[in-house]
């Protein structure tokens, strides 16, 4: 099939010849024609499937063709001066800047032939100049959720006309905190739109906005996740911890490696290993959300034209990352979400091209490569030949033979048990809790009790004073038995030492806190 067979104007056919397209992919083949019927459009498709053709080449038919209609139309040609400043007629939401700059690039790119004005309004960049490029008017807005919220909340920014929303990797904008920004956004759109939405996994969150906001939309899924996976080779290097420098540092010491996009989980990661690999003489720059729009944009063109050799990114980041010639993705970390791993991947092996994911894994990691496999379904090859392979690998016990993570008690006690166990005691009964002959605690300490407050009370009334000592206590049990006076004076001078010994040390804090 061609773009001629899919009823395209040929102003657009121009521009997508400009642009080097020869057919259309799949995606678009299915999708062109229900947006040009106006149908909402459901589309589950992974990057690098030309999906941003697939919604942007017939919102700009869409938008071309009303235009004429308008202008020509009796009765608005005198309403020229009001035209004057464009009504904003699509918006497009994506996720990251990024993204959002690549769809706006395309979309000048198949536009050019026509009179559709795009403007990109994202953060990280002069909102002036923004405001300055929407008060020349603009058809179609590509937009970050963040910054057109700023622009809407100062009237900057009218949706009321929107005909045409697209939502672009939507799975991604809930990830990234930015759905309730979107749905306050769509609250300041007509009710009556055009709504194509697009999404590379369908989590509940994401199925219920679909079921609120589309109207019998037309479902086009391209390259699900298993395809996209098999067309990558995929390895797994289960490394010893602390290593993985040592690794990427080896990994790239092969040549044929002409470029590589390297994962981190950390924007402090993607500075360390891009600051290690300029020891090595390697060509390196990190892409991160701490970076200025500007420096994104340098070392992603500079790694597009292969100045640099090795674009080390955090997930965010990443977004909108299109490299043809992409061989290589390198997972430094693994992500503990396991569809993040599959987007990561597909930045590699587009367009129906072969590509080669590379991950490295931690002892702590192991979890998330299980969890991954599942979500593939299929088992990463490990590379075993490697100098930094992982010791004391854990050994995984069936779910039927582990307690599961609860603590359980042991069924019997030996000495092997308990560490400090007296064997000595081992063939003794224990002391039953219902033994009649065990006294009540009430009863535990009572004589020594009164003992030892018969001594104080008697120390305080021979001495007129608390902080007096008694030298001779059998003085003071005058009259009492032999063996009563004796065990009376040792619990007297006991509590009298006691007393002095407390007393002597709150005397000295008083006199530390004096100085």
């Amino acid at each position: 099939m061609t773009f001629q067979e899919l009823n395209i104007i040929p102003p657009i056919l121009e521009g997508l010849k400009k642009a080097n397209y020869s057919k259309p992919t799949p995606i678009q083949e299915q999708s062109i024609p229900a947006v040009l019927a106006g149908r909402d459009l459901l589309g589950c498709a992974q990057t690098g499937t030309g999906k941003t053709a697939a919604f942007s080449v017939p919102i700009i038919q869409l938008l071309s063709q009303g235009s004429k209609q308008k202008q020509g139309s009796p009765g608005k040609q005198s309403d020229q001066k009001v035209r004057s400043v464009r009504a904003i007629r699509s918006l497009i939401l994506s996720p990251t800047r990024e993204l959002a700059i690549q769809i706006s690039d395309n979309i000048k790119m198949y536009s050019r032939y026509t009179d559709i004005r795009s403007v990109a309004i994202v953060g990280g960049v002069s909102q002036r100049v923004q405001e300055r490029a929407l008060q020349q008017g603009a058809d179609i807005i590509i937009a970050t959720p963040g910054r057109l919220m700023d622009l809407v909340n100062q009237k900057q920014i009218d949706l009321s006309k929107v005909e045409i929303l697209v939502l672009d990797e939507a799975d991604r904008m809930l990830d990234m905190g930015f759905i309730h920004d979107v749905k306050r956004i769509i609250a300041k759109m007509p009710n009556k739109k055009q709504t194509l939405f697009f999404s590379a996994t369908m989590p509940p969150e994401i199925v219920k906005m679909v079921q609120t906001l589309l109207v019998n939309p037309v479902k086009v899924e391209i390259t699900p996740v298993s395809s996209t996976v098999d067309r990558i080779q995929q390895s797994v290097y289960l490394l010893e911890q602390g290593k993985k420098q040592n690794m990427l540092n080896h990994i790239l010491q092969d040549k044929s490696i002409a470029t590589a996009l390297v994962f981190t989980r950390t924007k402090r990661g993607a500075d360390r290993v891009t600051r290690d690999l300029a020891k090595i003489n390697v060509t390196a720059q990190a892409i991160h959300g701490n970076k200025s729009q500007n420096e994104r944009q340098r070392a992603l063109n500079n790694f597009k034209s292969g100045v640099t050799r090795v674009l080390v990114a955090t997930d965010i980041a990443a977004r909108g990352i299109d490299v043809e010639e992409l061989t290589h993705v390198i997972n430094f970390n693994l992500p503990n979400i396991p569809e993040t791993y599959v987007h990561r991947i597909g930045r590699t092996g587009r367009a129906g091209k072969s590509g080669m994911a590379i991950s490295f894994c931690e002892k702590d990691e192991l979890p998330f490569l299980k969890d991954i496999e599942k979500v593939i379904k299929k088992s990463i090859p490990e590379v075993k030949d490697h100098p930094y392979p992982m010791t004391n690998m854990p050994v995984f016990v069936p779910m039927n033979q582990t307690n599961q993570g609860k603590r359980t008690k042991p069924s019997s006690r030996t000495a092997d048990s308990r560490s400090g166990f007296n064997r000595a005691t081992a063939d003794k009964p224990a002391k039953s809790k219902a033994n009649p002959a065990r006294k009540p605690k009430s009863e535990w300490f009572t004589k020594r009790d009164k003992a030892a407050s018969g001594g104080r009370s008697e120390e305080r009334s021979s001495n007129g004073s608390r902080s007096g000592r008694s030298d001779n206590p059998q003085a003071k049990v005058k009259g009492a038995s032999s063996s009563e006076r004796v065990r009376k004076a040792d619990h007297s001078q006991t509590g009298s030492r006691s007393t002095y010994q407390s007393q002597q040390r709150r005397s000295k804090t008083r006199n530390d806190k004096v100085n």
